[in-house]
C-alpha cells in the first residue's frame, strides 16, 4: 500500500486498515525507514493477550530495558549490513 502526506504531513489511513489495526499508532524512525505500529487502548492488556502468562511476575521496567536493548542491537545490526551493502 502506498500514500502520500497532505499539505499538512497527515495520511489518511483506509478504513479497513483501521477497523483492523484500530486508531492509534507509534511511528517509529529507523536507519532506512519508518514504521507505523498499532497501539491498543491498553498497551499492557494487548500484550497480555499476545503473550498470555510468557512475562508473568516480570517486573515491567526490566522487560523495557531488555525490549529497548533489543531493539537497538537490531537497529545496529541493520545499519551495519546496509553500509556493507553500500560499499560493495
Amino acid at each position: 500500500m502506498s500514500k502520500s502526506t497532505d499539505e499538512r504531513g497527515r495520511i489518511y489511513l483506509p478504513k479497513d486498515v483501521r477497523n483492523r489495526f484500530g486508531e492509534r499508532y507509534r511511528i517509529v524512525e529507523l536507519p532506512s525507514h519508518v514504521a507505523l505500529f498499532p497501539v491498543d487502548e491498553d498497551p499492557l492488556e494487548g500484550l497480555r493477550d499476545a503473550v498470555g502468562d510468557a512475562f508473568e511476575g516480570d517486573d515491567a521496567d526490566e522487560l523495557k530495558q531488555r525490549a529497548r536493548e533489543s531493539i537497538a542491537r537490531t537497529v545496529q545490526e541493520e545499519a551495519e549490513r546496509r553500509s556493507r551493502d553500500d560499499a560493495n
